[in-house]
């Protein structure tokens, strides 16, 4: 008799890796919800999914039929901030759990992107389109009306306009030489992120989270997985590197960190981490 064939799930990383694989099938919210498997490795992303998919049909099945467009953007603001009570966690902003959808979805507090990623799928159910703008500072939500664009806050369901979005930007322009002459024009802040824009965002606001807590284990699965989604970014390679080292996983370190120098030679930290790899290496 044959035997059966046996076929082994992928790792959550794996999964993730096949979902930002590829950009023309980037599926930006399932990426989300699946990097919270490093907190939840049990996660079953399809059936948080299919919450998502369940509240936008609630909204879906109210539209009247011949609703104009800013109706149906009244709707959808009235549902998600104010029926399904979705808000900046401003008790606790930098809790890991904001940047989890599945923790969003049943606290209903977030940070600004996870509760961008929500109502943008929200907006898809009454035919707005609508994109991530990843504003410096603070991810924003456009959406695209007939008579322009409209930019909401997430964290707060504020419609923003031009004035005020100059005036969060301003810090941004001084802290980095954009004013007067070298100013750069407000559109260019406000294009649409990409889905490895976005999920790129997703990852290092928990990387810096994790950071904050010391938390290595969280940090090197975070980093992990932003190695997969960019791997042409050096500097997070070499930020893999040195996390690992603190978990003592020499050789992997000392793997990562030789791929840094070997892209980022004039890097100006290369000199100093020649010597640490040097070192790694002498220990292992």
């Amino acid at each position: 008799m044959a035997g059966y064939l046996q076929f082994e799930a992928p790792t959550a990383l794996e999964y993730f890796a096949a979902l930002v694989a590829d950009d023309a099938s980037f599926s930006v919210l399932e990426a989300a919800v699946a990097v919270a498997q490093d907190d939840a490795p049990g996660l079953d992303v399809q059936g948080v999914l299919a919450e998502v998919d369940a509240l936008a049909d609630r909204l879906r099945r109210r539209l009247p039929a011949d609703a104009a467009p800013l109706q149906r953007l009244r709707l959808l603001n009235q549902y998600f901030f104010r029926e399904l009570g979705f808000a900046g966690n401003v008790n606790d902003y930098y809790d890991r759990r904001n940047s989890s959808v599945p923790a969003v979805l049943r606290s209903r507090r977030g940070i600004p992107i996870t509760l961008a990623l929500l109502y943008i799928e929200m907006a898809a159910a009454v035919e707005l389109p609508a994109s991530g703008v990843s504003f410096p500072g603070h991810f924003l939500v456009k959406l695209h009306m007939p008579r322009g664009e409209v930019v909401i806050d997430p964290f707060s369901g504020r419609s923003l306009t031009r004035e005020d979005l100059e005036e969060r930007l301003l810090p941004y322009r001084r802290e980095h030489g954009l004013t007067g002459d070298d100013a750069v024009p407000l559109g260019l802040f406000l294009q649409a992120a990409s889905g490895r824009e976005v999920i790129a965002r997703l990852l290092r606001n928990l990387k810096e989270v994790h950071r904050s807590a010391r938390d290595w284990p969280r940090i090197v699965a975070t980093l992990q997985r932003l190695v997969v989604l960019l791997p042409q970014d050096w500097e997070e390679r070499r930020d893999h590197a040195l996390a690992l080292f603190q978990l003592g996983r020499l050789e992997l370190a000392a793997s990562e960190l030789a791929l840094y120098l070997e892209h980022r030679p004039q890097a100006a930290d290369a000199a100093a981490l020649r010597l640490e790899l040097a070192a790694w290496r002498r220990r292992h």
